[in-house]
Order: C-alpha cells, then sequence, then structure tokens
C-alpha cells in the first residue's frame, strides 16, 4: 500500500514497529473490552443467566487473544516479507493457534459450568442432577479433547517440514505403525465407552456402588478411567471399560432410598410383639427414618435360637447404615432390660435315674442284716 510504503520511509522500522505493536495492543484491549460488555449485557437481561455463567472467566483468554492477534495482522500488513520468514512466520502460526485454543478451552469451561450450577448436586433428591453432571462431564472431556487434536493438526498442518516428515514416518515405520494402531484402537475403545456411559448413564457422579467387593462413591468420571471413593476415602481407580464389561451393583441406579436390615439372635421365649412395639418407637425419635419400611419377623430358628431380622429404610446408605447401628443398638438394650432370660443360651438335657430308695443318681444297695445284742 503507498501509505504504508511512504510511512515506512520516512519513520525508522524499530519506531514504526513500536507504534503498531502499542497502537493494535490498545485497539485490541478496547475490542475486547467491548465484547465482554456486549456479552455481559446480554447475560444481564435474564435473571437465571446472570447467576449462571460467569464473564470474568473469559477476560483472561479474551483480553489476551485479542491484542496479539490485532499485533500480528498489523505486522503481516506492514511487513509482510519479515513475517513471513521462518522463524516469524511459526511463531505467529504456533501462538495464533495456542491462543484459539486457550479461548475455545475458556469458552468450553464457563459453559459446562453455567449448565451444572442449574442442577444441585448436594441435595438429597438428586437423580437428576447426577444425571446431568455425569453427562456434562463426560461431553466436556470429549469436547475438549476433540478441541485439542483439532489445534495439534492445524500446527501441523500449517507446516509443509512436519506434513512431510509425519508423511514419511507413517509410510516407513511398519512395526511403529502397527503397534500405534493397537494404541489408538484401545483409546478409541476407551473413548467410546465413555459415550456410551454418558447416553446410557449406567453409573453418574455420587452414584453408590459396591465394585470389587467394595463400597463406594463414583468420584470422577474420565476418557481413561473411574475413580471410585471407598467409605475409608481410599480411591479405587477403574478403567472406564469396566463399567460395561463387568458387572456392579449401584445402590442409587433410580433412587436414593434404600432398605436396610437388622438381625438378632434370641430365645425362643422371647415375644415379638413387644419388639415391634419398640421398633416404633426408637423410629418415631428418629429422623433418620424415612417413614417406609418398618418391619419385624422371625425369618429362621436354629436348635437352640430364633433368628429376628428388622428391615428399615432411609433416604440414602450412609443414613441407613446409622439407622441400622442405632436400631440394633436400642433392640439389645431393650431386651437385656426387659427379657434378659431371652438372650441366647445354650440347651442341655439331664435325665435322672431314679431308684426304690428315694436317691437320685445312685444304685439301689442291698438291706444290711440286723445285729442282735449279744446276751
Amino acid at each position: 500500500m503507498p501509505i504504508f510504503s511512504d510511512l515506512k520511509a520516512a519513520v525508522p522500522e524499530a519506531v514504526l514497529v513500536s507504534v503498531i505493536i502499542v497502537v493494535m495492543f490498545l485497539v485490541g484491549l478496547a475490542a475486547a473490552r467491548l465484547a465482554l460488555a456486549a456479552i455481559a449485557r446480554i447475560i444481564k437481561r435474564s435473571v437465571r443467566l446472570s447467576h449462571l455463567v460467569r464473564v470474568e472467566r473469559l477476560k483472561p483468554p479474551v483480553y489476551t487473544v485479542t491484542p496479539v492477534l490485532l499485533i500480528f495482522l498489523a505486522l503481516q500488513l506492514t511487513y509482510p516479507e519479515e513475517i513471513q520468514r521462518p522463524f516469524f512466520s511459526g511463531l505467529v502460526k504456533v501462538t495464533s493457534v495456542a491462543l484459539l485454543y486457550w479461548l475455545a478451552i475458556r469458552i468450553l469451561d464457563v459453559a459446562s459450568q453455567a449448565i451444572s450450577k442449574r442442577y444441585d448436586i448436594t441435595a438429597k433428591d438428586n437423580l437428576v442432577a447426577r444425571q446431568v453432571h455425569t453427562q456434562i462431564v463426560v461431553v466436556r472431556r470429549i469436547v475438549a479433547f476433540l478441541i485439542l487434536l483439532v489445534a495439534l493438526a492445524a500446527i501441523f498442518l500449517l507446516f509443509d517440514q512436519l506434513r512431510a516428515i509425519g508423511v514419511s514416518l507413517l509410510a516407513s515405520a511398519g512395526v511403529a505403525g502397527i503397534i500405534l494402531g493397537f494404541a489408538a484402537q484401545k483409546t478409541l475403545g476407551n473413548l467410546f465407552a465413555g459415550i456410551v456411559i454418558a447416553l446410557t448413564q449406567p453409573v453418574r457422579l455420587e452414584d453408590a456402588v459396591i465394585v470389587e467387593g467394595e463400597y463406594g462413591w463414583i468420584e470422577e468420571i474420565t476418557l481413561a478411567y473411574v475413580v471410585v471413593r471407598l467409605w475409608d476415602w481410599r480411591r479405587m481407580i477403574l478403567p472406564i471399560s469396566y463399567l460395561l464389561e463387568k458387572p456392579f451393583q449401584n445402590w442409587t441406579r433410580t433412587s436414593s432410598n434404600i432398605i436396610g436390615s437388622v438381625y438378632l439372635y434370641a430365645d425362643y421365649g422371647l415375644p415379638v410383639e413387644p419388639l415391634r412395639a419398640r421398633l416404633k418407637s426408637i423410629l418415631d425419635g428418629t429422623p433418620l427414618f424415612d417413614g417406609k419400611v418398618q418391619n419385624v419377623q422371625v425369618v429362621d430358628i436354629t436348635e437352640e435360637t430364633m433368628q429376628v431380622r428388622i428391615l428399615v429404610s432411609a433416604v440414602d446408605s450412609p443414613t441407613a447404615w446409622d439407622l441400622r447401628c442405632l436400631v440394633r443398638e436400642q433392640m439389645i438394650a431393650f431386651i437385656q432390660t426387659e427379657y434378659p432370660h431371652c438372650l441366647p443360651k445354650r440347651r442341655g438335657a439331664l435325665e435322672a435315674l431314679s431308684s426304690p430308695s428315694g436317691d437320685w443318681g445312685r444304685p439301689p444297695q442291698e438291706p444290711k442284716p440286723a445285729i442282735t445284742p449279744a446276751h
């Protein structure tokens, strides 16, 4: 352009480059501020969006990406020959792709967090919230992975040298290609497993599960593995395909409500009706009981005792555990206080042998001859 040619001839190159950088930086900051202000104004029109979307999280990438890209564009227009040099060209390409990747990931984070905030996962009845959170986590990881692949592909495609090296490696590495193929197959298998779990949802975040004989909660779901938070704060790491290939128990698949059982062993002489009345009084005095299931039954007998099963229900498995312990302790104390003779005991029978002399357990004896006194 004639204007740029005259300006470049009249002003030293270092001064002109500095002026272009400063001016474009300020223009970029102003454009970023206007864009964020427009987005904030649109969000404020909706009360729901204003509570869900955090525009502040977009400020770092927007205030960085916009000025830098404008500086690159201005330098490309004023000094096209210098920008086309290998070093500057590579720097511009890699930096531009990296900044756009950062902006895309941050937009993805803001959108996923805005959707997650609509559903409170800490509530007692959080079935729908756990479903949505699981879908958001898995889909966000998949989209972030795809964005990363697109960014890496863009960087390699922008450089002819790297594109040629990649083609030569794929053409010459036969064994390596087979190994990479198997590795990619496993990775794609995990990726598809994550997609299936997100759609079908055999488990969700904070589901109570029993896997490998351990009780815990689903804490994290990634594209490669699942983290189960065990009851004693340990963490069990499972491959994502485990949830599709092996059976496991999900205690909160459709509802978090659960029935807990308590077993007591007592003598046959223990009446059952007082136990039912005592159970009712215990459950009426505790907030752990959800008011749905309470039952006392004699379910089995042995030669010495009878087995009494008590069923109680609660809103979730941790509450059911505490309720079971409470009922067990109170019932044992009730039997000890009111029916101590009905505690389990060993039974035995003693057979007594009768005798004509009336002595028990001693064989009969011959009568002794009478002693006559001497005259």
